[in-house]
């Protein structure tokens, strides 16, 4: 349990390809049990916590194109966003951008491994949410062009339209994306703030404006990047009208997975969860999106627990599970794991179980080192 992941030859996605091949326990009452419990066992011993920027792309493509093929065409990822590794000083310097170092068409051709890290969305951003945008963006596009059939079979990558215009304000953070398989004339941006200097709220953005959706093919794929509730009902409209086919995915939604009070109450299927929805409560837009069949097909995220970081990781066909990064900073030991996603006390518990301590305690020499 205490193996760390470390960086090896192999990838995650050979590991994950070799799944199948696996045997079945012998105490599996049918072959359908059997299959379900030797897959489910074999891709939490394979997951691992990915080291760079593009270990998190391929993983996070490869578990979405295996969630497609098991008919999963709605889904909700979360991942890890790059940031430049020189701003780890918070509050003192002004941070750069790291989509200047992502620049190029397909950042696999970049070996940005020692320029960038892979950070949790939560409150060190100093730019705030539309930092984390300018972060999100290519992170999306590279997902992408993973993801596309063409890119895969020919190495050509599809044409990307990035629409700005469903974020009315332009400053909430959202946008979608989509592709457009078969058309060229390179990527495409609508309703980008004026480079230079014009009004951000005129032009594409205003309030009330009638938010464009696109028209998709079988074969396009679609992401609402950092969707917040105000855009669940474009969610909703384009998923209805575009069929079963094509994929369709929420990335880094701006709701959070763990409940609040107000959340906890908007939840209730009546006058009250209602009144609990209107001042600003998930439950209501969870409902639609249950209804319109997303689910999480892959989530990376991480906080902080006994002073250590630590990631969590979760696949459609996996447990959730936590890793905790070691004193050298250098490689993730996996600390437990379990069907539903752990809070902050069970991780915490987890940590116990295993003699983790604190991290002052750990860097003084008080506490045995991870």
């Amino acid at each position: 349990d205490k193996a760390p992941c470390r960086r090896t030859s192999s990838s995650s996605s050979s590991a994950l390809h070799d799944v199948s091949t696996d045997k079945a326990p012998f105490f599996a009452t049918t072959k359908e049990e059997q299959s379900t419990t030797t897959t489910t066992t074999s891709i939490n011993d394979t997951l691992q916590i990915p080291l760079s920027y593009n270990e998190m792309i391929t993983q996070t493509s490869l578990a979405m194109t295996q969630a497609l093929s098991a008919g999963k065409t709605r889904q909700i990822v979360r991942v890890l966003l790059p940031r430049d590794a020189a701003n780890d000083n918070f509050g003192i310097f002004q941070e750069a951008e790291v989509a200047d170092k992502l620049q190029s068409s397909n950042s696999k051709a970049l070996n940005i491994a020692d320029a960038t890290k892979l950070v949790p969305t939560d409150e060190s951003w100093q730019g705030g949410i539309m930092q984390l945008y300018r972060a999100a963006s290519p992170t999306t596009k590279d997902i992408l062009r993973s993801l596309c059939p063409t890119m895969t079979q020919t190495g050509v990558p599809p044409k990307i339209v990035e629409d700005r215009t469903i974020d009315e304000s332009g400053v909430d953070g959202v946008g979608l994306m989509y592709t457009q398989i078969g058309k060229g004339g390179g990527d495409e941006v609508k309703g980008e703030e004026d480079e230079e200097g014009g009004n951000m709220f005129s032009g594409a953005f205003g309030f009330g404006q009638s938010v464009s959706l696109p028209t998709l093919s079988g074969d396009d794929m679609c992401v609402f990047v950092q969707p917040n509730q105000e855009v669940v009902d474009s969610i909703e409209t384009l998923s209805a009208s575009a069929g079963s086919s094509p994929l369709i995915a929420l990335i880094n939604p701006q709701w959070r997975d763990v409940d609040d009070a107000l959340d906890s109450a908007s939840k209730n299927d009546n006058v009250f969860g209602a009144f609990a929805s209107f001042l600003g409560g998930k439950g209501s837009s969870l409902r639609k999106l249950d209804a319109l069949g997303y689910e999480v097909t892959y989530v990376l995220e991480g906080y902080v627990c006994k002073g250590g970081n630590i990631r969590l990781l979760k696949r459609f066909d996996s447990d959730w599970i936590a890793f905790a990064e070691n004193d050298a900073g250098d490689a993730w030991v996996k600390v437990g794991q379990q069907a539903n996603r752990p809070t902050y006390q069970d991780v915490e518990k987890f940590l116990d179980d295993k003699g983790v301590g604190y991290k002052y305690a750990r860097d003084l020499g008080m506490a045995p080192k991870l």
